[in-house]
């Protein structure tokens, strides 16, 4: 052990406060070694300890009905039936995304699958939520061509498929996009693993691919700023880990090997901090000491040294304690697919997290120290309040030009260049491709089909970050019912700036207050999630950006329907409209500045009401689709389904507020017209707001008067992400 002081210029680089460093020395009564340093630098910064949010992260619901384990494992559970269940979780991996936007999108991949397939489960489906900078930057196209090739690689060559996900652009993501993926996989309830470690003396084993220096440092980078010194931060590449999608498949299958042989007591994937963070969570839970001896550790570099060994996120790499006398038995599987395999340390009764390294004890800390009893802060947080500022309104253009101006923005038209690129069919389970509402699969040998929904809306967040938190998980819940799934629970993953601005808090608090006002009132529980801070470049700090990944049942798949429109179906909007609501989106687009007021409610009972008539509806077969109205209103809504569908409509004239207000709760049915009074005549008894909006017909989409040709609006939404990444563009 070392008896010289640490700079601060070494404890800052650290991640660490001088406060906080003083309560190690405290703990310890003594200097830690600078490996030691180096672990309570990654256990205690905001990306493993969630020092800022976890007092509110608390508040959220977790519990329900169809929970079967909720926040604090590798990833949340919920029950399909008796038998069957379903792992999910979504985490970011945005600043490595912007270092290095391959290697970073592949890895937040490779991350959020072992996430998933620790606990049993066989990954079916990956989602992901992208942010990126002005589309007009040539660095964003880089980073974006980067980030979907990186996610593509990945997801395609594990073998997964890719249903759904989102994509915006805003100059407040210039200099540090978001890269959210989310994974699902199935489990039999009876055969779930967990990390909590038992049983003293019991052998800890390292499993999967050798570790190297990438990555080392990772989880504290993670929990930085950026500044507008690119080169600076190009600098941190060295902390952005490298995938290998093959070796990870080989991973997983040796691992349902091993669990089958029923000789695993608890199992851990090494993502964010390693070895470091792997070990001691999985003391932490089960209350136990853990001894490493590091000399044990495959490696892929020659001189490593404790530190880098302790703190490399070298991808695809497990941590399980097994059953004692079963070494050979476990070593003999990971043999057999040509993968690492090596005992290297036990389970202590002491409250020890002891490090041992060419003969000598490296580390020396108490256990509980590094997990439950990291820092935590009840930071300073102000209100979001109201700008006293009128409503926009929209200004005195055609509906051409508003739906123009919608359809040929990168935030509203297609995302077919992204999805495109990913692999939605493999494994030959999905019914419905990206495009509208929630992705839909099938699971094999049941009825059953799984909707999938991911959501976000950042720019009613930066101005009410209440109803923005809420609205996020409304339009979630509204895409899974949509699809014709019964919503069942939901993931997060919160993107905000940094939690010592006080402001920045208060986005974070109220919008955590909006996410919990939902999901209690909708029954749409949070069984897991993830926190990112200090998204921010210069001390700009990204719009917030809380995504919500949401699940949902479709009972019997037989009876699914793909929603499609056909000639001569009737479209009706469910819902009542407030023309008095903002039209966010279009003023968005329009507007030289940013929108700083907005009128947008979202009533919870109006979301519960309708979003379950819907369901209702599906269930009679009165209805050939549903789409939920939110970004664009009802406008652009019915482009949507005009283009998805290849068919245009005919819809009564009314004033541009109507068309592109973004009242919520709303959802635009299409209905043959011999099921019509039916469908009326229930939704009188059930009491829900119905307006006839017009036909679906022809290859024109007219409002009114106003006509636009299908073919000029389909060529519109479908190639501006191409047109745009093959234009060359300005660098600032």
């Amino acid at each position: 052990m070392t008896s010289k002081d640490h700079t601060p210029k070494i404890i800052k680089a650290h991640g660490l406060t001088t406060e906080e460093y003083s309560k190690i020395k405290r703990i310890l009564d003594r200097i830690p070694n600078i490996t030691e340093l180096g672990i309570f630098s990654a256990m205690w910064n905001e990306h493993c300890s969630y020092k800022s949010s976890r007092k509110w992260l608390k508040e959220l619901p977790s519990d329900g009905d169809r929970v079967i384990c909720g926040p604090g494992e590798n990833a949340g559970i919920i029950a399909i039936d008796e038998k069957l269940a379903l792992a999910f979780k979504m985490e970011s991996h945005n600043h490595p995304s912007f270092i290095e936007p391959f290697n970073g999108a592949a890895t937040g991949v490779g991350g959020i699958l072992r996430d998933v397939f620790t606990m049993g489960a066989r990954p079916i489906a990956v989602m992901n939520s992208l942010s990126m900078g002005s589309s007009s930057k040539s660095e964003t196209k880089e980073t974006l061509r980067g980030v979907v090739k990186g996610i593509s690689h990945y997801g395609n060559s594990f073998g997964v498929p890719n249903v759904g996900g989102e994509l915006r652009f805003h100059s407040r993501y210039n200099g540090n996009c978001l890269v959210n993926a989310f994974a699902a996989g199935l489990v039999d309830r009876n055969q779930i693993f967990y990390s909590k470690a038992t049983g003293i003396g019991s052998p800890i084993v390292y499993m999967g691919a050798k570790t190297g220096r990438d990555g080392v440092g990772g989880a504290s980078m993670a929990s930085e700023s950026f500044d507008s010194d690119n080169e600076k931060n190009k600098t941190k590449r060295p902390s952005v880990q490298i995938g290998d999608p093959f070796l990870e498949k080989k991973l997983m299958e040796a691992c349902f090997e091993l669990m089958k042989s029923g000789c695993v007591i608890a199992i851990q994937d090494m993502g964010a901090a390693g070895l470091t963070c792997s070990s001691v969570e999985m003391g932490d839970k089960g209350n136990l000491g853990i001894f490493l001896d590091l000399d044990h550790v495959p490696l892929r570099e020659i001189q490593m040294t404790s530190y880098e060994i302790m703190l490399s996120e070298s991808q695809e790499r497990m941590l399980a304690v097994i059953r004692p006398g079963h070494e050979n038995q476990a070593k003999q599987i990971f043999s057999k697919w040509d993968l690492d395999f090596a005992v290297i340390g036990n389970t202590i009764q002491e409250d020890k997290f002891l490090i041992k390294f060419q003969k000598k004890i490296v580390a020396d800390l108490p256990l509980k120290c590094l997990a439950d009893q990291a820092p935590q802060y009840n930071r300073p947080w102000k209100k979001t309040y109201t700008k006293e500022e009128l409503y926009p309104k929209i200004p005195d253009i055609t509906m051409k030009e508003a739906i123009q101006a919608l359809l040929s923005s990168p935030n509203h038209c297609s995302k077919r260049w992204v999805w495109e690129q990913y692999d939605h069919m493999i494994l030959n389970k999905t019914l419905k491709r990206p495009s509208l509402d929630a992705g839909v699969t099938k699971i094999d040998e049941t009825n059953y089909g799984l909707a999938f929904s991911c959501d976000s809306n950042p720019l009613l967040c930066s101005i009410n970050p209440f109803e923005g938190g809420k609205q996020a998980v409304a339009e979630c819940y509204r895409n899974i019912i949509s699809s014709g799934g019964t919503p069942l629970a939901i993931t997060d993953n919160l993107n905000f700036g940094s939690p010592e601005d006080p402001e920045i808090m208060g986005q974070f608090v109220n919008c955590i207050k909006g996410i919990k006002k939902a999901c209690i009132e909708l029954d749409f529980p949070v069984v897991s999630g993830n926190v990112s801070f200090y998204n921010q470049t210069d001390g700009k700090s990204i719009l917030p950006t809380p995504t919500i990944g949401g699940v949902g049942l479709i009972k019997d798949i037989s009876e699914y329907s793909l929603g499609r429109v056909f000639e001569d179906d009737l479209y009706y909007v469910v819902g009542e409209t407030n023309e008095e609501a903002t039209a966010l989106a279009l003023m968005a687009e329009l507007s030289k500045v940013q929108v700083k007021n907005v009128n947008i409610k979202v009533n919870l009972e109006e979301e519960k009401r309708n979003g379950q008539f819907i369901l209702h509806l599906f269930y009679k077969k009165l209805i050939s689709s549903a789409h939920d109205v939110s970004d664009g209103g009802i406008a652009l809504a019915l482009c949507e389904l005009a283009i998805v569908n290849g068919l245009g409509f005919e819809v009564s004239a009314s004033s541009l507020q109507y068309f592109f207000n973004e009242t919520q709760a709303r959802y635009i049915i299409s209905v043959n017209p011999l099921k019509e009074k039916q469908m009326t005549s229930f939704a009188s008894e059930k009491n829900i707001p119905l307006t006839k909006l017009g036909v679906a017909s022809g290859l024109n989409l007219c409002f009114g008067s106003e006509i636009l040709g299908l073919a000029h609006v389909n060529d519109l939404y479908q190639n501006v992400i191409s047109n745009m990444m093959d234009k060359k563009s300005r660098l600032h």
